[in-house]
C-alpha cells in the first residue's frame, strides 16, 4: 500500500471515530432539550421565555445528527474509493511492468488497453475522492456552525433560566450540559477537519 493510500485510510478511520462521538453527543443535546422542556412546562409562567428555546435546541440537535449521518456516508464512500484506487493502482503497476517486460513481443500491443483503462480508473478515483472530501468539508462546516449556535443559545438560556425561581438550578444545569456538548462537538469536528486538511483539495 503506497503512502497516499495509507494517509487516506488513516484520515477516514480518524473521521469515523470522531463522528461516532459527535452523534452520541448530539443525542445528549436532544435529550437535554427534552428534559428542559419538561422542567419548563412544570415551571409554567416562570420559564415562559425558556420554553421556545428547548424546541430550538432539539431541532438543532436533529439537524446536527442528520448532517453527521450524511458525513458518515461520505466517509464510507471515501473508504471504498481508497480501496478501489489502491487495487487499480496495483493492477496498473502490474500491467505497466508486463508491457515494459514484453518489449517488442508480437502481442505486446494488447496490453495497451488494459493499461489505459486501469490508469483512467485510478484518475477517476482520485477525482471522486477530492469531490467527496470537498462535500464532507462543507457538511463539517455546517455542523461547526450548529455547535456555535448551540453554545450561543445555551448562554441565552442561562439568562432566561434566571427568571425561573425554584427551577433555576435545574434549567441552568441543562444549559450548562448543552454548552459543554456544543464545545465537545466543535472539538471533534475540528479534528475531522485537521484529518482532511492534509489533502490538497481540503483547503482550510
Amino acid at each position: 500500500m503506497n503512502h497516499q493510500t495509507k494517509t487516506q485510510f488513516i484520515a477516514v478511520a480518524s473521521i469515523t471515530s470522531e463522528l461516532t462521538a459527535v452523534i452520541s453527543i448530539s443525542k445528549e443535546i436532544s435529550l437535554a432539550a427534552a428534559n428542559a422542556k419538561a422542567i419548563a412546562f412544570r415551571a409554567g409562567d416562570k420559564a415562559r421565555g425558556f420554553q421556545p428555546i428547548t424546541d430550538f435546541i432539539n431541532d438543532l440537535a436533529k439537524e446536527m445528527i442528520q448532517n453527521i449521518e450524511i458525513i458518515n456516508e461520505l466517509a464510507t464512500s471515501l473508504c471504498r474509493i481508497t480501496i478501489k484506487e489502491y487495487r487499480k493502482t496495483e493492477a496498473f503497476n502490474k500491467f505497466e511492468l508486463i508491457t515494459t517486460t514484453c518489449g517488442s513481443a508480437v502481442h505486446a500491443h494488447s496490453m495497451q488497453k488494459p493499461l489505459a483503462d486501469a490508469k483512467a480508473i485510478v484518475q477517476n478515483c482520485q477525482l471522486q475522492f477530492k469531490r467527496d472530501v470537498a462535500l464532507l468539508m462543507d457538511h463539517l462546516d455546517t455542523v461547526t456552525q450548529h455547535a456555535k449556535t448551540a453554545g450561543i443559545i445555551a448562554t441565552y438560556s442561562r439568562i432566561e433560566a434566571s427568571q425561573a425561581g425554584e427551577y433555576l438550578q435545574s434549567l441552568q444545569t441543562v444549559s450548562k450540559s448543552v454548552d459543554n456538548a456544543a464545545h465537545k462537538i466543535h472539538d471533534h469536528v475540528q479534528r475531522c477537519i485537521i484529518a482532511l486538511s492534509r489533502f490538497g483539495s481540503a483547503n482550510k
